[in-house]
């Protein structure tokens, strides 16, 4: 699925099941949410966190999927086109980095 298919899918999802989109500031704080059950995930299945015996049911591919749907929300609300924001992103992102990370002695 192409982005642009997914923020078009999440667009008639939200007009048809969803009845209308939550506000921004609460689709914010809704994303702040759903990013925090996948750090909950990621601290306990690749950190040194255990699980909680209600941690037993947990589906980090279903969390990331809920950041995603909700960021797709965010998207769609405020007018952005994440397509071309990721490609001017990864255009940035290539300039500047260039040679930064060949040179971090870091990741050597």
């Amino acid at each position: 699925m192409e982005i642009s298919e997914a923020q078009k899918l999440i667009d008639n999802w939200i007009k048809t099941m969803g009845i209308r989109y939550f506000n921004e500031l609460t689709n914010t704080a809704i994303l702040m949410e759903e990013v925090g059950e996948v750090a909950r995930i990621m601290a306990r299945q690749y950190g040194e966190q255990s699980f909680k015996k209600s941690d037993t049911e947990v589906n980090l591919a279903d969390e990331m999927a809920d950041v995603l749907f909700v960021l797709i929300c965010l998207a769609n609300q405020t007018g952005i086109d994440l397509t071309e924001a990721l490609e001017k992103n990864m255009q940035k992102k290539s300039i500047r980095d260039a040679e930064r990370h060949k040179n971090n002695e870091k990741l050597k």
